[in-house]
């Protein structure tokens, strides 16, 4: 009993820890992002509090010494590249993990050279993208070179994560539609497709989020056009202003709505298949 009592007061306190830990610089940052302007860096504690750094962010200050954020044509291509690789990856991913349903001759080099995407480190991968397309005379842009690599990066986690939802799908459902004469495209569409919506979903969040804050393989391969990402380096590498925390905060709600978003989409398909079950018994 002892034991178990230590054990759980050791785990208790390394979940405080690891919030702590996880959450304390979106708290610190947060925090920050209040005080007044609009000159001064960052200070604490707060002498004066206000929401001016906000306002700023969106243009709506007067011109002052802090130049705004150069975040407008960037954030839209952050967007958009992380829009197109979601798509891109999470078809990619669904479409071979529904071929790994099947055992066949090679499948584990193939596995491994699907999964080396994600294992290469971000700065090597650039890199060496960059070099090619400076050999070959490619021009690197974000919609371009950089956007094979997000896909490139994005694309195992969407085929894991669709490989582990394929591992548990009940195949005699599929078996027992063919039997009945419908073809495999209307069963993937209606009964397939419906059942492994949850691991789309998250297969879709998985590769936007890991596209929108990519920094590495897009400084090396995004050309002159910037990402969010790098816009946000290079105006932090110059001058440390509360107009980041403010924008860090906004950033990071976005995610909290990304997630939320998630979850109620979730819950909206469980519940779809609940009721789907429910008529399934009564008929």
């Amino acid at each position: 009993m002892q034991n178990n009592g230590f054990l759980r007061t050791a785990l208790g306190l390394y979940t405080a820890l690891f919030i702590i830990f996880l959450y304390g610089p979106f708290v610190v940052m947060g925090i920050l992002s209040f005080q007044a302007g609009p000159e001064g860096g960052p200070q604490f504690p707060i002498i004066e509090w206000s929401t001016y750094w906000y306002r700023h962010v969106f243009g709506l200050t007067p011109p002052s010494r802090v130049a705004p954020l150069p975040i407008g044509e960037a954030l839209l291509r952050s967007l958009t590249l992380a829009f197109a690789t979601m798509v891109v990856s999470t078809v990619l991913g669904t479409l071979t993990a529904q071929g790994f349903r099947r055992n066949f001759r090679g499948s584990g080099p193939v596995f491994y050279l699907v999964v080396l995407g994600m294992m290469v480190p971000g700065v090597l991968l650039g890199l060496g993208m960059a070099l090619v397309a400076d050999q070959l005379d490619i021009a690197r842009t974000w919609w371009g070179t950089a956007f094979v690599l997000h896909v490139v990066y994005t694309f195992p986690f969407a085929f894991l994560v669709m490989l582990a939802i394929f591992n548990r799908f009940d195949k005699s459902v599929e078996e027992a539609a063919w039997a009945l004469g419908v073809s495999p495209g209307r069963t993937f569409r209606k009964i397939t497709f419906p059942m492994i919506f949850p691991g789309v979903l998250s297969a879709m969040l998985f590769a936007f989020t890991l596209s929108y804050d990519e920094f590495p393989r897009t400084l090396f391969t995004g050309g002159s056009e910037v990402t969010m990402p790098i816009a946000i380096y290079g105006t932090f590498a110059v001058e440390i202003h509360p107009n980041i925390f403010a924008f860090g905060v906004l950033t990071t709600l976005f995610s909290f709505a990304l997630l939320s978003t998630y979850g109620i989409l979730m819950a909206m398909s469980v519940r779809r298949a609940k009721f789907a079950a429910v008529q399934e018994d009564i008929e």
